[in-house]
């Protein structure tokens, strides 16, 4: 039942190598769903952020207001490390309710964490392996703009907000390149979930 963490920058491919994998089979936890789930209304994350940053980062609906929180937040480390501290735990203690309910169901089952910020907050936890999805810097900035509609200056300023591509990479057990086409892409990540059992093997050892 080996669990996988699952990484990488912003705009490297990382949902693209998820999706991928869950054709395969694998039960992929999503991070960033996880984040919106804790902090949906009533829910005491949201309570807290509201309390913590004010009540204009709510909508009239008693939902976040993302876009608020982002900029209220963004440039700000004190604020980041508020937030996170509101938000990281209990993103931690669903996470792992989510990965036992999976071996649960099934104690077989391959578990992918899709998890952004591996790096900056779960990276002693014990994996048995770690993807990184990476592309150059350059790259990532160019999809941003072309697919993503940001502006340059929005797409550097993300990029920057990120750990570094070589702290990101000193974590991986496996790289998987996205700088190529999608085909080559899949062939990776084909190739990784065939020798997954050996690798988890290996690391167990």
């Amino acid at each position: 039942m080996p669990l996988v963490a699952l990484t990488g920058g912003i705009a490297s491919g990382k949902s693209t190598i998820a999706a991928r994998l869950a054709e395969h089979g694998a039960v992929v936890v999503d991070a960033d769903r996880i984040v919106r789930d804790v902090q949906s209304p009533g829910s005491p994350v949201l309570a807290a952020i509201a309390k913590r940053f004010g009540a204009r980062m709510l909508r009239p609906d008693g939902s976040l207001d993302r876009a608020a929180l982002g900029a209220a937040v963004f440039g700000d480390e004190r604020a980041v490390q508020s937030l996170n501290a509101i938000v990281h735990p209990a993103v931690r203690e669903e996470s792992h309710r989510r990965f036992s309910a999976a071996f649960r169901a099934d104690p077989d089952a391959v578990v992918v964490y899709d998890v952004p910020l591996l790096a900056e907050t779960r990276a002693s936890d014990p994996w048995e392996l770690i993807v990184v999805a990476h592309a150059p810097a350059r790259l990532r900035r160019d999809r941003l703009v072309r697919l993503r509609g940001m502006s340059e200056v929005d797409a550097d300023a993300r990029l920057a907000a990120q750990v570094s591509d070589d702290e990101r990479l000193r974590l991986a057990d496996v790289v998987i390149d996205t700088a190529g086409d999608l085909a080559d892409t899949h062939r990776q990540v084909d190739e990784l979930w065939r020798s997954l059992e050996a690798r988890v093997a290996a690391a167990r050892h």
